[in-house]
């Protein structure tokens, strides 16, 4: 299937054209025939599938066909609901790109800045909003936001939303919306809680999916490393200067371990730096803009964050920690190897995550390469065939045992009589 196949409008096509795509993904194929015919619509797809195109063309086509090339002034038509502040901004984006050549206007807002600009261009009038969920809440208790126009909801990254305590927010801003709306709802994964929002918020849905989430792509080369929590650091330092790795995204469990990690890695002269929900807006944009354009060798990312990062032909992904998880790791090396461009992810397993390990293996069902051959092996712990057993300390726990034993008796005695 081609672009043109989709009876798009040709402002669209004109702009989907000057990315260089001719042909949609799985996702655009199956999703946007749904959406442009006015269906509810359930997409499970993960990040790197085209799914923000898959929701933003048929919306701006059917938008287009709307407002047209109208000046009047201009009210809030669609809702694009995000869990942080990096997915709203690549959201926005992907509307500017693929909306260029038509008259809407989108605007992005979020938490952690000053309200005032957002305010500002809402007074002004914009067609498509996209929202993290309590930035949207406090200005619409404020009366900036009015909702009386909308045509089309999408929430975004759902499962992510759950995971991050925003479904009370969700539902909240979807009470105060029209009922005779459009709602998309798209989600990485598909847990039962998300099943059971699709359901209440959505009128006889279509289900589309692709990519299964068991499923890595061939063309990723899988690596782990055996390594004790201890000498994660040094074997991170010792890859990237032995096989000079640039242009890596490492992924750990916690903030307070992310800014450990980047403090470690400066120590020995590496470029690198943090993005996670401690940092400010400005400071999270500016280092992500930084890792975009390679002037930064290492970003370290938790997993909340990293889910508004969207960068092609990424080459390395370090899964510093294990997630305990399995499908967060398919979300996780799938950032590479995207595009039809090879990749490389290496994941460090320390004792204390053998299971979590076993546990993506079961998923993935791929024999992934050990790599023994480096300098951070795990330590065996060899018991000494020569130690004689501590008599006099198990005799000390005999006595102690026979005491307890005759306490028991005595009070069962007293019990019964």
């Amino acid at each position: 299937m081609l672009f043109e196949d989709l009876s798009l409008s040709k402002s669209i096509q004109r702009a989907v054209f000057e990315e260089g795509y001719t042909s949609p993904t799985p996702i655009q194929e199956k999703a946007i025939p749904f959406i442009l015919a006015g269906k509810d619509l359930v997409g499970c797809a993960q990040t790197g599938t085209g799914k923000t195109a898959a929701f933003a063309i048929p919306i701006i086509h059917n938008l287009h066909k709307i407002v047209g090339s109208s000046k009047k002034t201009k009210q809030i038509r669609c809702l694009v609901v995000t869990p942080t502040r990096e997915l709203a901004v690549q959201i926005g984006e992907s509307f500017d790109t693929y909306g260029k050549y038509t008259n809407l206007r989108q605007l992005t807002i979020f938490g952690g800045v000053s309200q005032v600009p957002q305010v500002d261009q809402l007074k002004k009038g914009v067609d498509i909003l996209i929202a993290t969920p309590g930035r949207l809440l406090d200005l619409h208790k404020q009366g900036f936001v009015d909702f009386d126009h909308l045509h089309f909801l999408v929430l975004d990254e759902s499962d992510l939303m759950l995971d991050m305590g925003f479904i009370n927010d969700v539902k909240k801003i979807v009470k105060l919306v029209p009922t005779n709306r459009q709602t998309l709802l798209f989600s990485a994964t598909m847990p039962m809680a998300i099943r059971e929002l699709a359901d209440s918020f959505l009128t006889k849905p279509e289900y589309v999916s692709v990519t299964p989430v068991s499923s890595t792509a061939e063309i990723i080369q899988q690596q782990v490393y055996f390594v004790d929590k201890s000498d994660k650091r040094g074997l991170l330092y010792h890859l990237i200067r032995n096989e000079n790795l640039s242009n890596v995204l490492v992924f750990v469990r916690t903030k307070h371990g992310a800014d450990n990690v980047v403090k470690a890695l400066k120590k020995q002269g590496v470029n690198a730096e943090a993005i996670h929900g401690d940092k400010s807006q400005t400071a999270r944009q500016r280092v992500l803009d930084s890792f975009k354009n390679k002037e930064i060798t290492v970003l370290v990312a938790t997993d909340i964050a990293a889910r508004g990062i969207d960068i092609e032909s990424l080459p390395y992904v370090i899964n510093f920690d294990l997630p305990n998880i399995p499908e967060t790791y398919v979300h996780r090396i799938g950032r590479t190897g995207r595009a039809g461009n090879g990749g490389i992810s290496i994941s460090f397993c320390g004792k204390d995550e053998e299971v979590y390990w076993k546990d993506i293996q079961k998923l993935i069902k791929v024999n992934v390469k050990t790599i023994k051959d480096h300098p951070f092996p795990w330590k065996e712990t060899v018991p000494n065939p020569d130690a004689k057993p501590d008599l006099r300390n198990k005799k000390k726990q005999n006595g102690k045992n026979n005491s307890r034993k005759s306490e028991a008796s005595k009070k069962n005695k007293k019990r019964w009589y």
